[in-house]
């Protein structure tokens, strides 16, 4: 794109999120508008505005004293318009729930702990150790353990799954819609076999999914058709879901793009109601929450 760009007379780049986690996002969209803003060396530019931090110094910091001059060169050549501005909609409104794993399932979150300080305080810690037991502990409060060895997901926790069957059952009964977002294959087909089970007709997309138009379609336009499940990374993006005005998030994965994007699904054009956002949270520790 950069090549192309240099031939081309007029460049131009709309989008909703010109940066999708951190601001070092930036580097490659400038080179390709217009290389004089930044440069067109990555490195130069990264070294300017950014401290390297962390484990290993892969984390990118942006220096608080050149900050200002970093937002200077963003806006000499961009345009903001906030849906605000643009379109009239109703209020959101979030929920946080927080929901408390049964005792059984804090002691299997607990020695998975005690388990990952002891593995990696005898191992070679790096980063792919590290997020393999954060992924673990993230699934579990979700109700599903896997084993290191690959094999299927072990239920250990239903704690999330009702909590979030008292909030299908209550928009149902007002004759709403429902979105539900997951992060995790399993959670999907839990919350596909819980809605299987009650005789609620429902719309899917995960990763798998080909026929995205059509599940959408359903959701939107068929009135039995009542909850939409989708996974966070594959159903975030491109889809119209006002058919609902509630959205829940059973979990989420750690991308603010992923997130806002995902919530941007009901609230748009066409959507008439005042709606909120449910962030099913499940706690296996205090101030533990996903």
């Amino acid at each position: 794109m950069h090549r192309l760009g240099a031939k081309a007379a007029y460049r131009l780049l709309l989008t909703g999120t010109v940066i999708t986690n951190k601001a070092i996002d930036v580097f490659s969209q400038y080179k390709f508008l217009n290389p004089a803003i930044f440069g067109n060396s990555f490195y130069t530019f990264r070294n300017r505005y950014f401290d390297m931090a962390g484990y290993g110094q892969h984390m990118p910091v942006l220096k608080h004293m050149i900050e200002q001059e970093l937002m200077r060169r963003l806006h000499s050549i961009a345009y903001r318009a906030t849906k605000a501005e643009c379109l009239d909609l109703p209020e959101t409104t979030d929920i946080v729930r927080y929901v408390e794993l049964e005792p059984s399932a804090v002691k299997v979150y607990k020695d998975l702990v005690r388990d990952s300080y002891a593995e990696l305080g005898q191992a070679e810690v790096t980063v792919t150790n590290i997020l393999t037991r954060l992924l673990r502990l993230s699934q579990l409060t979700g109700g599903f353990v896997g084993g290191d060895d690959g094999g299927a997901p072990v239920r250990v926790s239903t704690a999330k799954i009702a909590a979030l069957e008292d909030i299908i059952e209550g928009v149902l009964q007002e004759g709403r819609k429902l979105v539900v977002i997951a992060r995790f294959v399993p959670e999907i087909k839990a919350i596909c076999g819980l809605l299987e089970k009650r005789g609620v007709g429902y719309s899917c997309i995960t990763g798998g999914v080909t026929d995205r138009e059509d599940q959408v379609s359903a959701f939107q336009n068929n009135p039995a058709v009542k909850v939409f499940v989708g996974q966070i990374a594959t159903a975030g993006l491109g889809l119209t879901l006002t058919a609902a005005d509630t959205l829940v998030f059973y979990s989420t994965d750690y991308s603010m793009s992923n997130h806002d994007q995902t919530r941007a699904r009901i609230h748009r054009v066409g959507q008439k109601n005042r709606h909120g956002r449910d962030d099913g949270r499940g706690t296996g520790r205090p101030g533990h929450g996903l």
